[in-house]
Order: structure tokens, then sequence, then C-alpha cells
């Protein structure tokens, strides 16, 4: 992996060493959860947010976004890989594989053996590769069950960022996480706040001396039983209920949507300047 460059004697060197961004995955890193009417695609997101900030350290970045929501590992290696091969990034962000495990019967030793082989194919002209591992789930009503899978998965990637010297973000050990704040309406997406807070992690495992600043999440006072099981009811109904459909039929949220940065010229890198705690209208 490429090492930030930090001060030369004839003054000040870049705050960073890339020029070309690309971001692989499905909603996590689309940025669901995270709505912005500015952005494009309606939803900003923690990639967004990274490219925006090493924008800002260093003018000129070019950045693509090519994931898209609901995409399987086999999808996004199928569709998005070749894209951003001939991108020619210099800086690429591989996180694929979670609804995967979502799905009965997935395996992650299969999955984690293809991740290798991505990851040994972006990074081979040099570029520098970020890996992700899953958060803890088992606070999360609907993905609590999984969370030994996503175990299994996540020490898998740890292996592979090790052979691979890529960056491994370690989403399983940042405990703050864990608080609903952290998490979209659909208790299945991070929100503004917890996308803000993962491209903060994202640029501190990358060594950037950035600008962003972790959010303090304030204490909320204890809901009442009968409050909580209304609100459960309602989410059930909500987003559960379709969420469960979508998985009986095998079916992805995403089917007609297109990556909403395909290219490096399809988009500016810049935010809609939204706070993290903020939250547009639900898309």
């Amino acid at each position: 992996m490429s090492d930030p460059t930090t001060a030369s004697a004839g003054g000040a060197a870049p705050a960073h060493p890339w020029c070309r961004m690309v971001s692989i995955g499905d909603s996590f890193t689309e940025g669901i959860g995270d709505p912005d009417p500015a952005a494009p695609g309606g939803h900003r997101g923690w990639a967004d947010r990274v490219a925006e900030e090493l924008h800002r350290l260093s003018p000129g970045l070019s950045y693509a976004n090519l994931a898209i929501r609901g995409r399987v590992f086999r999808q996004i290696v199928d569709e998005q890989v070749p894209a951003a091969l001939e991108l020619s990034p210099d800086l690429v962000t591989v996180c694929a594989g979670g609804n995967d495990m979502l799905r009965p019967g997935a395996d992650p030793d299969a999955i984690a053996e293809e991740l290798d082989e991505v990851v040994g194919r972006m990074g081979a002209d040099g570029a520098s590769v970020v890996l992700f591992d899953g958060p803890d789930i088992g606070a999360t009503p609907v993905l609590r069950g999984i969370r030994g899978r996503v175990a299994v998965y996540n020490e898998n990637v740890r292996v592979v960022a090790s052979r691979h010297d890529a960056a491994l973000v370690d989403l399983w050990g940042l405990r703050e996480l864990a608080d609903p704040a952290m998490w979209a309406p659909d208790r299945l997406h991070f929100s503004p706040l917890g996308h803000h807070r993962i491209a903060v992690e994202v640029l501190d495992t990358l060594g950037v001396e950035h600008g962003l600043v972790p959010e303090r999440v304030l204490a909320r006072p204890p809901v009442p039983w009968r409050q909580a099981r209304r609100e459960d009811l309602v989410w059930a109904h909500r987003y559960l209920r379709p969420w469960v459909a979508r998985r009986i039929r095998r079916t992805s949220s995403g089917p007609q949507v297109g990556p909403k940065r395909p290219g490096f010229g399809s988009a500016a890198v810049t935010g809609g300047g939204m706070a993290p705690g903020d939250a547009a209208p639900e898309a």
C-alpha cells in the first residue's frame, strides 16, 4: 500500500499520494442510509465523504463510485471490477460479500478465496487497496443471527488484507457503531452519523491527516417498553417485511439502479455540505 507523503525539504508535499479513487461494492458503499438531494443518486455515504476530504486536502482528485445497492459478491466481481480496472485507479476501496452473508447457505470461505484474487488484480499495478471487515451486528435485531458467519468472513478478510498489504478498516472493532444513532431507520444501513464515523475511520486507517472529527453521540433517555414495541411493529411493517420478501424471491433492491458515479467525469468531488448528524428526507 502506498504511504501518504508528509513533507519535503523544498516545501509542503501533497497531503496524500492519490489522484484517482474508485469505490466498488453494494449499498454500504453507495451510501444508502445517508440521503442527500445534492449528491449524485440522492445518497452521499462514507465513500463520498472520504473523497471529498481527500480532494480538499489535494485538489484535483478524481473519484468514481460504482457500488449498487443489493449487489452480491459475484455481481460486483462481474460488473464492477472490470469497470474499475478500466479507470486505472491508484486508490480503490472494495467492500463485497455483505449481502451474501445474509443469504442461507452462504460460504464465507469460498467468497474470501475469490476476494483474494480480486484484491490481487486491483493492486497489480500498484494501486492502494482498502478492504473492510463487517461490523459487529450482535445488537441488531434482524442481523444478529448471522453474527458468527460474519466473524468467520472477517477473519478471512484480514488474511487477504495481510497477504496483499492492503489497508483494512476494522468496523468490527469500531464499538461506536453499536449505538442505534449510527443506524438508519431501516436498521440495516448506517445513518449519516454512521457514515461520517466510518469516513473518519477510513482516513485514519490510510494514515491521512484530515479535518473530519467524529461526532459525539448524545445520550438519549430510555424508551418505555410499550413505545419500543410500537416502534418495532412499525419497523417490521415498513422495512422488515419487504426485506424478507426480497430474500424469499431472491431479488435485489436495485435491479434497475446504475452506479451513481460511473466515471471520473460523472460528477464533481463535492458533497451537499450536510452536517454529519443531519438527515435529508428519505429517498
